[in-house]
């Protein structure tokens, strides 16, 4: 068992479920609003990042592209983004909590394939997630809404990490 590739991952899921509980409030108008800057819509990204973990899970396979959502996806609403979200996020603490040795991953794109090692596809998965999280948080200040914070001492406290011991 990888207890901190585990941890970094729970991390990740709580930073999504923060972000998209946040983004809850707005309006389709400001869904989809493009704030200069941003690589996309708020609406697109938060589909970006939900179906991008989907897409390393499959990665990390040999697999992709099977119907996970991205960009131009039909627009699930906030119930089906955070259901995706939350089983995306399981399995990916379930794939790192199983994660104790590297193996080589063939990857087949446009008739060719691809060898990874399967960790490059986590590595992946964590820095898209966190590119993708500041650029809505850039988007969200833009439109005038309180951002997240998505610090990790934030996700300490509602983990109960760092409780006080006695002397």
């Amino acid at each position: 068992m990888n207890a901190g590739l585990a941890e970094m991952f729970r991390y990740d899921h709580w930073a999504n479920q923060r972000l998209l509980e946040a983004c809850r409030p707005l309006t389709d108008a400001q869904l989809d609003a493009r704030p200069p800057g941003i690589s996309g819509s708020v609406r697109e990204l938060l589909m970006h990042i939900v179906g991008g973990e989907a897409t390393f899970i499959l990665r990390t396979m040999g697999r992709q592209h099977e119907g996970e959502l991205n960009r131009q996806s039909e627009w699930p609403g906030f119930e089906g983004l955070i259901s995706i979200a939350n089983r995306a996020g399981e399995e990916l603490i379930a794939i790192a909590e199983r994660f104790d040795e590297d193996v080589s991953v063939d990857l087949p794109w446009q008739g060719k394939v691809y060898a990874f090692p399967k960790s490059f596809f986590l590595v992946h998965a964590m820095e898209h997630g966190i590119e993708h999280r500041t650029e809505v948080k850039v988007a969200l200040e833009q439109l005038g809404f309180a951002t997240p914070d998505l610090d990790a001492w934030q996700y300490a406290d509602a983990r109960g990490y760092g409780t006080e011991r006695g002397t």
